[in-house]
């Protein structure tokens, strides 16, 4: 498991797309997808091809926490917003700074997250910020496939001396 991101600083982007509310108990990805997915051809003026797997937490994440809620979002980056199809939303994601993941495996397999969160933050030089976190779906994503690649980009901010335990 790589576990040695690189640090990226991501500009704002349009993103245009689908969202559902969910937790992990109550996990509603497949759903989303299957609605997303047919209509995705319908999307003016992408970027490319590459997809977006977004999550908006209301409130800091809790590890662990299965119930807690989140959006969860289906979505292409656009070079604008005209002529969004009627059945999609527009999403601004802000610019930040982000740890970049190479993820090789299932999509189903959380322990990469588990390992970013209780391993790689902890020991790290920042704190989770409270912005989108999001898997980049390229190329080489394939769904339900061990060979599957992703890009895992988790939002992140210098830490202060009060942000860590000591």
């Amino acid at each position: 498991m790589n576990l040695n991101p690189i640090i990226k600083i991501s500009n704002e982007k349009k993103l245009v797309g689908k969202k559902i509310k969910m937790s992990l108990a109550n996990n509603k990805t497949g759903l989303l997808w299957q609605s997303f997915m047919p209509e995705r051809r319908n999307i003016k003026h992408k970027v490319s091809e590459t997809l977006y797997s977004l999550q908006v937490y209301n409130e800091q994440i809790r590890l662990g926490d299965l119930n807690q809620e989140f959006e969860k979002w289906a979505l292409a980056e656009v070079s604008e917003f005209e002529d969004t199809p009627d059945t999609m939303e527009t999403f601004i994601l802000e610019a930040g700074l982000y740890a970049v993941f190479h993820y090789k495996g299932l999509s189903t397999d959380n322990s990469i997250f588990r390992a970013i969160f209780s391993e790689w933050l902890p020991k790290s030089d920042y704190v989770l910020d409270n912005r989108p976190q999001f898997e980049l779906l390229g190329e080489k994503y394939k769904n339900n496939d061990p060979n599957s690649e992703e890009e895992i980009w988790i939002p992140i901010k210098k830490a202060l001396v009060s942000d860590k335990r000591l």
